[in-house]
């Protein structure tokens, strides 16, 4: 955490606004002017961060700057630019085109030419195609341009792996708490006045923020233009300002990252935090017929035959999802998270998948032998197929202790089950079998 504003001035130095009625939005108003000022990303711009050494050093190399909305990506290119003595352009991905990019380029380099050199800041990098991304890669290799690149989404999937080869991702952190209490200070200080608000309500409005320091601003501003006098709770500053969608993305890297922690917090046979992740993405409007389908995967994968009924249950619950739909079919689904999380765990059928799927690549086109193969005709019949197959029904135990691999292949154990749950039963059967193959011919 970076230190707040001198009490006598604004992150500009200037002195603090006599009223809310400011001639530009209050996030604008309240950019810092250096980066010391920036909040919450003190491993980057703090004492000992990586862009302070960066500049210490006078070697800034391009970046990219991944981090959530509002977290001071578009701040801390311009203050670089600043720090660097360096020319500042801005260009966005959403409204520019190659044209553009050619003429920046160009005026980059007449620029370096006369000695000065250029920071471009390239907003929502990521939404750039392949061929726009490549144009970046001379210019930045020859040091026409210092790229900064600020993206929302994951840079090993959004961009070029040439133009990440060029650069040093940052990842910039959500603001915590302290952060947006050094912001909410920071606006009282410009606008003179606390925010009407009670210091529950002030915990709520961090909250609403969701880690998003600009939009924590504008709720702020919001507030100081109200013209009751009376301080709000946290019911009533749900009412004055409204609540804010959960950042969410059913495409990107939210929807990955959610369905992750689902997954990992069932694994871990926590189902509380299960629960907690689908809400968040129900929340977020995910299709609950996606979890489900996730829930059975799970079942087979991370419980399988530990507990055999784990995959009925969520097969269930999809099911059950499908007929009533969204919100009476949830529970279904929630039974069903509850059932997995709390189910034994074992991987063992996932990982006797994977080795008999290498073992089948390993040993190509090995015939079944010849004495578990059906016999219909009898040419087949001539050549041995069906010949000394015993029936395991008439044999002792059901068990006739035959051979069913492949002829010449060495005998491998794929399957080995965890002593947890319904599978201490089957490895007891399996040690049975075990012991009587090796007593019978």
């Amino acid at each position: 955490m970076t230190r707040p504003a001198p009490p006598s001035t604004d992150l500009f130095g200037s002195p603090p606004a006599a009223s809310p009625a400011l001639s530009r939005p209050l996030a604008e108003q309240l950019r810092p002017a250096a980066l010391v000022d920036v909040v919450g990303q003190p491993h980057l711009v703090g004492e000992d961060g990586t862009l302070t050494r960066m500049l210490g050093r006078g070697a800034l190399a391009s970046i990219i700057l991944w981090g959530l909305p509002g977290v001071g990506k578009t701040t801390i290119a311009r203050l670089l630019a600043e720090a660097a003595g360096l020319n500042f352009t801005a260009v966005s991905a959403v409204f520019s085109g190659v044209a553009d990019l050619k003429r920046i380029f160009d005026e980059a380099a007449r620029r370096r030419q006369l000695g000065a050199r250029t920071l471009l800041f390239v907003d929502e990098v990521h939404r750039f195609n392949r061929a726009q991304q490549d144009s970046f890669l001379p210019v930045v290799e020859d040091g026409t341009v210092v790229l900064v690149g600020a993206t929302t989404e994951n840079p090993s999937f959004a961009l070029n792996g040439a133009l990440l080869s060029r650069c040093q991702v940052l990842v910039l952190r959500r603001l915590d708490d302290e952060a947006l209490d050094c912001l909410l200070a920071r606006a009282e200080q410009a606008v003179g006045r606390p925010l009407p608000i009670l210091p529950e309500a002030r915990g709520a409005l961090r909250a609403m923020a969701d880690g998003d320091g600009r939009y924590l601003l504008n709720m702020a501003e919001q507030l100081f233009s109200l013209s009751e006098p009376a301080l709000l709770d946290a019911s009533g500053l749900a009412e004055a300002i409204g609540r804010r969608a959960a950042l969410y993305d059913k495409d990107r890297d939210e929807h990955f990252n959610l369905i992750s922690a689902l997954h990992k917090s069932l694994r871990g046979s926590d189902p509380d935090a299960a629960l907690y992740w689908f809400a968040r993405m129900v929340a977020g409007g995910e299709d609950a017929r996606y979890i489900a389908r996730r829930l059975v995967r799970f079942a087979s994968e991370d419980i399988g035959m530990a507990d055999p009924g784990a995959l009925p249950q969520a097969l269930a619950a999809w099911d059950a999802y499908k007929r009533l739909g969204s919100p009476e079919g949830e529970l279904a689904i929630v039974q069903a998270i509850l059932y997995l999380g709390t189910a034994p765990k074992s991987n063992a059928l996932y990982a006797a998948y994977k080795s008999a799927l290498a073992a089948a690549k390993a040993t190509g086109s090995l015939p079944p032998p010849a004495h578990i193969l059906n016999a219909p005709t009898r040419l087949m019949q001539s050549l041995g197929y069906g010949k000394d197959y015993a029936y395991d029904h008439d044999a002792e135990d059901a068990f006739s202790a035959q051979d069913y691999f492949p002829d010449g292949m060495d005998r491998p154990t794929f399957y080995r089950p965890a002593d947890r749950g319904f599978e201490r039963e089957v490895a007891r059967r399996l040690d049975h079998w075990a012991k009587l193959r090796q007593s019978r011919p």
